[in-house]
């Protein structure tokens, strides 16, 4: 992701502070969901647990703490079963705060992807050509033609990732046939022009009324070099992993349907064990990087629960989800060491003291 500007950081401030989510009536839970707390849409209130209501160790929250400080952390949050446990703010940071997700959002696209799916304007399966026309691609029109929404969604479209982040034509070249090569790539975003093409509507409209009023996020999406960035409070982005702990559920209204959800965070080919649908997956056998090919061995991140998925952003922006432990857990920030992808040491290390923490 290229580097945020200050104008779009002020930007930000201006967007989600005039952002407000809509006064839909809280609905009553189901007994499906009964375990679940889910905070209202029309308030910032949200319910808290203690530390000491879970038996976990208090000790081992301020070198928790103290660790995020030191790795250049804006906010941390824990939720267990939907309820603040942990909530921390750092460097004049607030819960009024916006901040970038970076391609942590690119799990906001795979969303409304399933959305869109459900209500019949798309199916993953199709040809990407098919929504929004041909030569969308500097590839032979037989080669593009093979690129499927699903191929956009798991990172096989066989384009070349090599030529930066720009999504245009020119810029998106035939390296390998669709399917048979991973390889992380903005070209992703074109599934946000599917949407807008199918909908007959522009995505952030498209998306406010399918996803973020429905769950009372706030935040924007804002240009960010040749493409968008989404912005929003920390609390905004532990709504969006709460919604998908709770398998796609906002109390008693399916969101984001539950068996597309299931595949999202599922191996979605078989060239990278450990990557679904624009969220990576722990406790795989082995796993891809983004710029390279090399396969590596072993668990994404080892000392992270074997069932976590995580959708994880430029500069350590992380939401990383754990059915296991019934927890979320959200960070943001500036970059825990050097700049990275998505993947760093600080996942592992960070795992290190959660566990130490909640264990």
């Amino acid at each position: 992701m290229n580097r945020i500007s200050l104008t779009s950081t002020l930007l930000a401030l201006l967007l989600i502070v005039s952002c407000s989510s809509d006064e839909s009536q809280p609905q009553e839970q189901d007994p499906i969901n009964e375990e679940i707390y889910f905070p209202p849409l029309n308030s910032d209130t949200w319910e808290t647990k203690t530390i000491s209501d879970l038996n976990w160790n208090e000790n081992q929250l301020q070198p928790l703490l103290d660790y995020l400080e030191l790795k250049n952390s804006k906010s941390f949050i824990i939720l267990h079963e939907g309820k603040i446990v942990v909530e921390h703010y750092f460097d004049g940071h607030t819960n009024t705060s916006p901040w970038y997700w970076a391609s942590a959002g690119k799990t906001l696209t795979t969303a409304i992807t399933g959305i869109a799916q459900e209500e019949g304007l798309i199916d993953i399966n199709d040809k990407v050509s098919d929504y929004i026309g041909t030569e969308w691609t500097s590839a032979p029109i037989d080669k593009e033609n093979l690129i499927t929404c699903k191929n956009l969604l798991s990172m096989s479209s066989g384009l070349d990732d090599s030529l930066g982040d720009n999504a245009s034509a020119s810029n998106l070249q035939y390296v390998s046939d669709a399917g048979e090569r991973w390889a992380y790539h903005n070209v992703y975003v074109k599934l946000q022009d599917v949407v807008a093409e199918a909908s007959n509507q522009n995505w952030s409209n498209y998306f406010n009324a399918k996803l973020k009023d429905r769950i009372g996020m706030t935040g924007a999406w804002l240009q960010s070099g040749d493409f968008s960035v989404y912005w929003s409070t920390t609390r905004s982005m532990a709504r969006f992993g709460l919604l998908t702990y709770a398998d796609g559920k906002w109390k008693t209204s399916q969101i984001i349907p539950e068996t597309f959800l299931n595949d999202a965070v599922n191996t979605s080919q078989n060239l990278n064990q450990a990557y679904g649908y624009l969220w990576w997956l722990n406790g795989k056998s082995n796993y891809r990087l983004p710029q390279s090919q090399v396969q590596f061995n072993g668990s994404l991140i080892p000392n992270a629960p074997s069932d976590m998925y995580a959708a994880l952003g430029k500069n350590d922006q992380k939401i990383y989800v754990v059915p296991s432990k019934k927890i979320v857990v959200i960070r943001m920030g500036n970059a825990a060491n050097s700049e990275a992808f998505a993947l760093s040491d600080f996942d592992n290390q960070l795992w290190l003291r959660i566990n130490a923490l909640i264990e």
